[in-house]
């Protein structure tokens, strides 16, 4: 094989690699307290006297503690005046101030405690609390019975209002996380050779992620050949790559917490007519949806005109197949799929500093599917590529 697709060795690749030349940065504390005090004001354009983020990417954003959700509560209420509290089991308090990354006055709660009661109390008199939207039923559930007299309030334009819009730090973290995927997905590419499993590229994608120092390898890693990429999220089982196969892989990592997600499609071997027709429609469709990117332009719009394309070719305009079976794209951040989408419906304005994906996937039923996904973040006049991208099927990395 050659431009780039076969030739080399997992062991030959991985040897090669080294952690990430110049990370970026981490986020300092003063930009959490901006993110607070923007959350301020985004509580009072909703009449909310307090917000409650449980453990999560949100918390992770606010205060830098990146915890995962469990049955016991972990969570941030920030008054509208006053001091941030953090909501914690005791036996956890060490672990917490090593991960803190503001100031905050620590409430803690014994196994045997309510920790529902406890944030009532938190609440020091609050008559309304704008609730995470991720947080869990159980624990909405406990405050709203455990507070009953405070009006609960959806809390999704305020993280969503804080989230959505990327500092340059922001953008900086997740620049590094993507282009550090596009090389793994360069050197994946160069691993194929016929018989060699999906699962054996897997391992490898994961292993290059770790190389590179992404924060926990591959933060997720789909490898489709030949008849598993006619379905968006593959086929269960392991394929074995044959000549002549469409080749989709889309992986992604983390760091600090900031994701990457990045598919490309190519043959191994020669492609035929129909493959070579499909993915030059994938590729305008893609182009013409980051065409239409500018401030003010709704996020449904972005998908229509990806559609748009698709039907003058004669696929489907809507959801049916031949033809896109998914939205064209989705807001990503410290979630790897977080608001807006790029999807009907989204009235979303775009603004300078969202960030999403661009994939406007092709599915042929019963054949194959092209997806070509690529991140782009709005400027003030128009979109700017993460990552570039894919220049052709023949050549997916413009090797020679």
């Amino acid at each position: 094989m050659t431009n780039g697709i076969g030739g080399s060795t997992a062991q030959a690749e991985l040897a090669d690699l080294a952690p990430w030349p110049n990370p970026a940065p981490a986020i300092t504390r003063q930009e959490r307290l901006a993110r607070i005090a923007r959350a301020r004001e985004l509580m009072d354009e909703i009449g909310a006297q307090a917000l409650i983020i449980g453990a999560g990417s949100s918390l992770r954003y606010f205060t830098g503690v990146a915890w995962g959700a469990t049955e016991r509560l972990v969570a941030m209420v920030l008054p509208r005046e006053g001091e941030l509290r953090m909501i914690c089991p005791r036996f956890e308090l060490g672990s917490l101030e090593a991960a803190l990354g503001v100031d905050a006055e620590l409430l803690l709660w014994e196994e045997h405690e309510s920790p529902y009661e406890l944030t009532a109390r938190a609440l020091n008199g609050a008559a309304s609390l704008a609730i995470d939207p991720a947080l869990p039923f159980f624990v909405f559930n406990g405050i709203a019975k455990a507070a009953p007299q405070v009006k609960l309030l959806d809390g999704a334009p305020v993280v969503d209002g804080c989230r959505m819009i990327k500092s340059p730090a922001e953008l900086a973290l997740m620049s590094q996380a993507k282009a550090m995927t596009l090389e793994v997905q360069r050197r994946a590419a160069r691993i194929l050779a016929p018989g060699i499993t999906t699962g054996e590229v897997r391992r490898f994608i994961d292993q290059a992620h770790r190389a590179l120092g992404a924060d926990n390898g591959s933060y997720f890693c789909a490898v489709q050949f030949g008849l598993a990429s006619a379905y968006p999220h593959g086929l269960p089982g392991e394929q074995a790559l044959e000549d002549g196969q469409i080749v989709l892989i889309d992986t992604g990592c983390q760091v600090q917490g900031y994701h990457s997600d990045i598919t490309r499609t190519y043959v191994f071997g020669e492609a035929s007519p129909e493959q070579r027709k499909i993915w030059e429609l994938e590729k305008q469709a893609q182009a013409a949806a980051f065409a239409a990117v500018k401030p003010g332009v709704l996020c449904e719009e972005i998908d229509a005109v990806a559609r748009r394309v698709l039907a003058a070719a004669g696929l489907s305009a809507d959801y049916d197949l031949p033809g896109l079976p998914h939205r064209t794209g989705h807001g990503i951040g410290l979630s790897i799929h977080e608001a807006p989408y790029l999807v009907r419906g989204d009235k979303t304005p775009l603004a300078p500093g969202m960030c999403f994906s661009n994939e406007p996937m092709i599915v042929i039923p019963d054949s194959f599917g092209v997806r070509l996904e690529d991140h782009f973040h709005v400027t003030a006049d128009g979109a700017a590529w993460f990552t570039e991208p894919q220049p052709s099927l023949e050549k997916p990395f413009g090797e020679a």
